[in-house]
């Protein structure tokens, strides 16, 4: 840890710090990743790292989606967030955001956490939320079993980089993940970042493997022999602000995709001199 590190590991350790950075956030946009310096931090890691990959990987775009829009502040803090990552590193960040655009369908069976949502929850304001995003940004609207598949498979899209999955429901989300079915080497980056909300709160949901995204998690695995989708290991210990979200993102793996294998570590991390 140099210099700087030292000094900001104990600025941030301060609440009232942190938020007055993130109010005016000045400083790369490397640093204020690492230190989790974003209204949405978690949403800022995982499009860096995906972008960081993208560009590794000689890829010139990505696509970025939000599972869940609800009340719109995510989609567009994706969007301000993608702006400024992608001309950091020089690549086009396409944003889409999947919604039903009436708010969450009623659930099917207990394993859709029924105990905690009901039909009609957060429903979205369609022209109010248009009205915020530029252009560039996709919103598709309908049933996630039906939108998630044919956006990736009936069109030429940027690999997938991110996804976050905020569907609440076990059923939603397991439909939502067949956006990993199409064709893997134009559809998605070998590892795509993933962030899950509805896997800690609220406390009387009782989160577990059983159900809810947790479910639709084990349930993928266990039906896929060369994707998996597992959390980062220890990623808390390997970040400079340890919170809580970090044990919500998770990476999809497709072993078989063309470019798992290729070598992206840097020079400094292939030698250890000897001191």
């Amino acid at each position: 840890m140099d210099i700087l590190d030292s000094v900001l590991s104990r600025l941030t350790a301060s609440r009232t710090f942190r938020k007055l950075w993130r109010r005016f956030p000045k400083g790369s946009i490397q640093t204020r990743m690492r230190y989790g310096i974003a209204s949405r931090p978690h949403y800022l890691y995982c499009v860096y790292s995906a972008a960081s990959l993208a560009r590794d990987l000689g890829l010139e775009a990505i696509s970025v989606l939000e599972f869940g829009v609800a009340g719109g502040n995510g989609l567009v803090a994706l969007e301000e967030i993608c702006s400024e990552v992608g001309g950091h590193f020089g690549i086009r960040i396409d944003v889409v955001g999947f919604d039903s655009g009436e708010g969450m369908p009623g659930p099917r069976d207990y394993r859709d956490v029924a105990h905690a949502w009901s039909a009609g929850d957060f429903a979205i304001n369609v022209e109010a939320l248009r009205s915020r995003i530029s252009g560039r940004t996709e919103l598709v609207l309908g049933d996630v079993a039906e939108t998630a598949s044919a956006w990736a498979q009936s069109r030429c899209v940027a690999p997938i980089g991110f996804a976050s999955f905020d569907l609440d429901y076990y059923t939603s989300t397991r439909m939502a993940f067949s956006v990993f079915d199409a064709g893997s080497d134009k559809t998605r980056l070998p590892r795509v970042y993933c962030y899950f909300d509805d896997i800690m709160w609220p406390e009387y949901a009782c989160h577990n493997p059983y159900l809810g995204e947790l479910c639709a998690i084990r349930e993928f695995n266990e039906e896929h022999d060369f994707r998996k989708i597992c959390p980062i290991h220890m990623l808390r210990h390997m970040r400079m602000d340890k919170a809580p979200w970090h044990e919500q993102i998770y990476v999809m793996h497709d072993f078989r995709h063309p470019l798992y294998t290729r070598n992206i570590a840097r020079a400094w991390e292939r030698q250890l001199p000897l001191l």
